[in-house]
């Protein structure tokens, strides 16, 4: 039977509204300060433009210049006639995938931003539900667990929080972008380009949002439910979500609003579970029922004793963004984000006792469960509630100059802060647990990042000229404040003694330089440098072990620099083919996390090692393309050598004989592939567009001379490296029949991943295993007339039941209804 479940929808409201970080005013000043002077610079850049087109011999010139030019290849999907991705603009080396608004709002299931990645190559998001805050993006060379391998912009604003490198707080921001800003998202992979940090090894997601050119409005209403079973759970879970626009443009000034509203339930994202007892029960102790047999992902036996984490939420998100154009040539935007959230997370058991009512467990004493005894208080440990208050602010303000003559700059200064992010986690016995109790609260409030990015563009000859040059200075500072207290009513009390504490902060400098070179009308080489200075500092943390006692580190401050030589040659074999060869060096510094993170086992403790070096990676890219007005086809030869690959792994540590898993760095890893993408429109019939693609990857641990094994014989060496599968694909089919219609029916695949170093997971059908899948998607779209639009969806069409450590959504359904006035 399944049952539609519809939990408690009145979450507390918070009141606490304390803007400490703003943008410094002084930027808006400077803004009128060099607007004169750029108008200035634009009214010469533009008479010289205007004399120099009017002598034919310099038409002339310029013409066949602009014949022969040749940049840097890049791949993109769908794009429309004078549509252009980020990477074009900026002239990046990169292979690039992209998709625009118009293919999002057609093809793709959409209820939050990073679904709109859901079919380009070589991509997984894990989004583990509706709403969900903690979806880190793998790419081919980089896994679920390592979110500061990849980097999430948002119109040049850092959204990826380089705090951690995990799937939880270090998963970028996606909500502080509502899916009806998004125009284009352009996706770029590989450490090649000059102007991104080492973080860059795997991809680099760029959003580009909306700006309006006349007034315009719309309102949206999107519906989803979710059927799910599994073990004993059998439930149907909704969402809504409603969404409002609004924008203008008038004379010099353009502005837009954006309002987001979402309301939704989730399946359960873990399951409890106890390893299965040896110890036959004796007579007279309380016979409990329920549970299910099965094993974990190293093989042993276990019971599943419940579920837990059913987490309903309620986010709310805005933006305002007001443009203004001081000259034709001088511009600046200045954006506001405010996203907030507030969710319950609750478990439910598959226990019942003698009576056949609901059993949690209790604080002592043996069952008998199964014919096999227990500790009730084991079983107990099984079942906890949390809720979570979140609000965090992000601001930025873009000024720069686009007179396509000689020079342009570009000045974006961008702040993120986490004004309210308070964890509240039960420590008592359930049910009792529900309405309060003792506890545990985690606030994170007052973590944050500033960013400061300046670039410049040099074109000595214009804009058909042999040479391009680029530079700009980099500046970041990332802070973490994450203190957990102890509290008597984990549900609203307030913080008592102080059980656990993680600080500390670091910050980034960097200069870069990279010149576009047209060595013949076939040839063009993009050669280019980064240098960046690295410093952690005000590292500190605090523990408290079972005995009560507690531990204090203050830990010393650590510095890194280096440089990262970037080299790209890209050979225009006819009119539609070229063939292009990249390789660079990036340096990924560690996050705060990894630096600072305190490992704790029983009464031990030892602080992680705050002098782990920086990942040092060589990557290298083949890449053969094809690009005809109605498709494209890439096939692309990556490898990639990571020098002290920065991974979380089981190692002995002294002073305790009992192995614990912490980050270390391990000695190399490389990564070796071979990936083939495409698009063709009106394929057999009009209308018909298909695209996909196919990558295989092989990734072996290489050396890891922190591994020490468990179990005799174990080793990393020679294992495949985590989280990295070995097949991944794409197939999307859509078929526009006539301008109001589209119909799509697509597919994603991946093969197994391991979670251990070891591969010792040998069990990936299971809770903690990651599994491989095979899930089809559907979405018919329909568009009325240019006001009313609206779209029927079901995702995991063929209900594949599989895990990525928690189990994933099965079937779901959509059904959306647009207007646009």
């Amino acid at each position: 039977m399944h049952t539609l479940r519809l939990r408690d929808a009145a979450l507390p409201a918070s009141t606490r509204y304390s803007v400490r970080t703003l943008l410094p005013i002084v930027v808006l000043g400077a803004i009128h300060g060099a607007a004169a002077a750029a108008a200035g610079d634009s009214a010469q850049a533009v008479a010289a433009t205007g004399s120099a087109a009017s002598a034919p011999e310099a038409a002339a010139a310029s013409a066949t210049d602009a014949a022969t030019l040749t940049l840097p290849a890049v791949q993109v999907s769908g794009q429309t006639s004078g549509s252009r991705s980020y990477a074009e603009k900026n002239l990046l080396p990169q292979t690039t995938e992209s998709v625009t608004a118009r293919q999002i709002a057609e093809t793709i299931n959409m209820t939050d931003t990073e679904d709109a990645l859901k079919y380009l190559p070589d991509l997984l998001v894990r989004k583990r539900y509706i709403g969900d805050t903690q979806a880190p993006m793998a790419t081919r060379t980089t896994g679920i667990n390592a979110s500061a391998r990849s980097l999430v912009y948002a119109d040049g604003v850092l959204l990826t929080p380089l705090i951690n490198n995990n799937n939880q707080n270090g998963s970028p921001q996606w909500f502080m972008v509502a899916p009806q800003e998004i125009d284009r998202i352009d996706v770029m992979y590989g450490p090649f380009a000059a102007g991104l940090p080492g973080n860059s090894y795997g991809a680099v997601t760029q959003i580009t949002t909306r700006m309006p050119k006349h007034f315009e409005a719309s309102v949206d209403v999107t519906g989803a439910i979710q059927h799910f079973s599994q073990y004993g759970t059998h439930t149907g879970e909704p969402a809504a979500q409603y969404s409002a626009t609004l924008g203008d443009r008038i004379g010099k000034l353009s502005w837009w609003f954006s309002a987001n509203h979402l309301n939704s339930f989730s399946q359960p994202l873990t399951f409890g579970t106890v390893s299965q007892s040896k110890t036959p029960a004796g007579a007279g102790l309380p016979v409990i029922g329920g549970g299910f047999a099965d094993t974990n992902r190293t093989g042993g036996a276990i019971q599943v004793i419940g579920a837990g984490n059913f987490i309903h939420t309620i986010q709310d998100d805005a933006t305002l963004k007001l443009a203004y154009d001081f000259t034709p040539t001088l511009s600046a935007t200045y954006t506001l984000g405010y996203w907030q959230n507030r969710s319950k997370a609750q478990a439910e058991t598959y226990l019942y006792d003698a009576n056949g009512a609901p059993y949690y467990g209790a604080g002592s004493g043996p069952v008998n469960l199964g014919g096999f005894a227990y500790s009730a208080s084991t079983l107990a440990g099984q079942f906890s509630s949390n809720n979570v208050e979140q609000e965090h602010l992000m601001q930025s303000i873009d000024v720069g100059t686009h007179t396509q003559g000689r020079f342009d700059w570009q000045l974006i200064v961008s702040n993120m802060d986490y004004l309210q992010d308070l964890s509240r986690l039960s420590t008592g016995l359930y049910p009792a647990a529900l309405t309060g109790g003792a506890g545990r609260t985690t606030d994170m409030s007052g973590t944050g990042w500033s960013t400061l990015d300046l670039k410049g563009t040099w074109r000595p000859q214009g804009m058909q000229g042999a040479n391009i040059v680029s530079f700009g200075a980099h500046y970041d500072q990332f802070r973490l404040e994450s203190p957990t207290f102890n509290t008597a009513d984990w549900i609203s009390g307030g913080n008592g003694s102080l059980y656990s504490n993680s600080l500390g902060r670091t910050e980034t400098s960097a200069i870069w330089a990279q010149d576009v070179w047209r060595v013949a009308p076939a040839l063009t080489a993009t050669l280019g440098g980064r240098y960046e200075w690295w410093r952690a500092y005000d590292g500190f943390n605090f523990s408290t072990g079972s005995n009560g006692a507690g531990v204090s580190v203050t830990q010393p401050g650590v510095d890194k620099s280096g440089f990262s030589p970037k080299a790209s040659l890209n050979l225009a074999l006819t009119d539609t083919w070229s063939v292009t060869g990249s390789i660079g060096r990036a340096l990924r510094f560690p996050t705060v996390g990894e630096l600072y993170q305190t490992v704790q086992t029983g009464a031990t403790f030892l602080q992680a090692n705050p002098f782990l070096k920086p990942e040092d990676v060589w990557s290298g890219e083949l890449a053969l393309e094809r690009d005809t007005n109605s498709g494209h086809l890439r096939l692309s030869v990556f490898d990639e050598y990571v020098y002290d690959a920065l991974i979380s792994q089981t190692a002995l540590v002294p002073g305790f004989a009992t192995p614990v898993s912490f980050t270390q760095n391990v000695g190399k890893t490389r990564e070796t592939g071979v990936e083939l993408a495409g698009q063709q429109d009106d394929v057999v019939v009009k209308g018909l567009s298909l695209s996909g693609n196919l990558t295989y990857t092989n990734s072996d641990i290489l050396s890891d001379d922190g591994f020490r094994a468990t179990s005799p014989g174990d080793t990393a060496v020679g294992k495949r490296v985590p989280y990295i599968p070995s097949w991944r694909a794409t197939l999307a089919a859509t078929y526009r029949p006539d301008a109001h219609w589209a119909y799509t029916l697509a597919a994603r695949y991946s093969s197994r991943l391991f979670a251990t170093v070891d591969n010792s997971d040998a069990n990936p059908a299971t809770f903690m295993g990651f599994q491989r899948f095979f899930v089809m998607d559907a979405r018919v779209h329909y568009q009325y007339d240019h006001h009313w639009g609206g779209a029927l969806g079901v995702d995991n069409l063929n209900n594949r039941k599989y895990f990525l450590y928690h189990p994933f959504p099965q079937r779901t359904f959509y059904a959306e209804l647009k207007y646009d006035f």
